[in-house]
């Protein structure tokens, strides 16, 4: 079987060109420039409703996918707001509204919260992805495909161009 009948399968390490737009068709996120997003069909590496999207596509195929958010980053959550005191935060960490902060869960696990807003003595902090919520809309084009090593299927991810997500 040559490369050029292959279809995107799972095991299958795809190279991905892709525009994310948001519903109202502002653009948040492109491969242009960066080169196309590589990654194992079938692992979960990307959100669901993309992945299931591309299933049968062949190299050099375009489409235009329609991701709601259940199959994307999800619903927002109204519970997943945290109240955390502002001394709570190194002295060399002023918080600002948008940004990032790597927080620790109950079991130690890291999640990724933004602050929504900051009180004079505590910040709010939005452990929601800033995508969730969102309908997403990508226009995606295969740009490459082949048979992932035995390692990489082991691994559960593509080895290659250094560009780790």
């Amino acid at each position: 079987m040559t490369d050029k009948e292959l279809t995107v399968s799972d095991g299958l390490a795809v190279g991905l060109e892709y525009t994310l737009r948001l519903e109202d068709g502002e653009k948040i996120d492109s491969s242009a420039g960066r080169g196309p997003l590589d990654f194992l069909q079938g692992e979960g590496q990307i959100i669901p409703g993309l992945e299931q999207a591309l299933y049968g596509m062949a190299v050099g195929e375009e489409k235009s996918v329609v991701v709601e958010p259940e199959d994307g980053y999800g619903l927002r959550d109204s519970t997943a707001l945290q109240q955390i005191p502002v001394d709570a935060f190194p002295s060399d960490i002023k918080p600002e509204s948008g940004m990032a902060l790597e927080l620790q869960d109950s079991s130690g696990e890291s999640v990724l919260g933004f602050v929504a807003e900051v009180g004079p003595d505590s910040v709010l902090v939005d452990l929601n992805h800033p995508l969730a919520g969102e309908t997403l809309h990508f226009d995606v084009r295969i740009a490459t495909l082949r048979a992932a090593s035995s390692e990489e299927l082991a691994h559960g991810h593509v080895h290659g161009h250094g560009h780790e997500h």
